[in-house]
C-alpha cells in the first residue's frame, strides 16, 4: 500500500514495538515509524509529530492506554488510535471504541492479520489515494 506517514507505535515492551514496525514496513510503501516506550512521553510526541497513525498498547506502567487514549484525544480529537493488546477485558476494548478508537487489535494475531488491519483502517481515513 503506498502510505508515505508517520506512525507512532506506543508499547512498554520493546520486542513488540520492534515486531510491529517490521510489519508496518512490510505492508507500507515508506512509512516514518516513530516508537515510544512510555506513555506520558507519547503525548508530548504525537503533538511534536502529528502522526497520520497511532498504535497504542492497553496495558502499560505508569499510564495505560486508556488514559494515553484520552489524552491523545485532547490533544487532538481527529487523531487515529488503534489499541494493541495481548490481555484486556471486554469492557477494555469497548471503552476504547466508545472514546474514539479506529481499532483494536490483539497481538497474538499473526503478521498478516495485523498487517491486513492496518491497512484497512488506514484505507478508511485515507479513501482516495491512501496518502497523507
Amino acid at each position: 500500500m503506498k502510505f508515505e506517514g508517520k506512525v507512532l507505535v506506543i508499547d512498554d515492551e520493546s520486542h513488540v514495538r520492534k515486531f510491529v514496525s517490521l510489519i508496518l514496513r512490510s505492508v507500507l510503501s515508506a512509512p516514518t515509524i516513530i516508537e515510544v516506550d512510555h506513555s506520558p512521553d507519547a503525548v508530548e510526541i504525537y503533538q511534536r509529530e502529528r502522526p497520520d497513525l497511532v498504535l497504542l498498547d492497553v496495558n502499560m506502567p505508569v499510564q495505560d492506554g486508556i488514559e494515553t487514549l484520552r489524552a491523545l484525544f485532547d490533544v487532538d480529537p481527529d487523531c487515529t488510535v488503534v489499541m494493541l493488546s495481548s490481555l484486556a477485558t471486554r469492557q477494555t476494548v469497548e471503552e476504547a471504541l466508545h472514546l474514539g478508537a479506529a481499532g483494536y487489535l490483539r497481538k497474538d494475531l499473526s503478521k498478516d492479520e495485523i498487517g491486513a488491519a492496518l491497512v484497512k483502517v488506514l484505507t478508511e481515513k485515507y479513501s482516495d489515494d491512501a496518502s497523507p
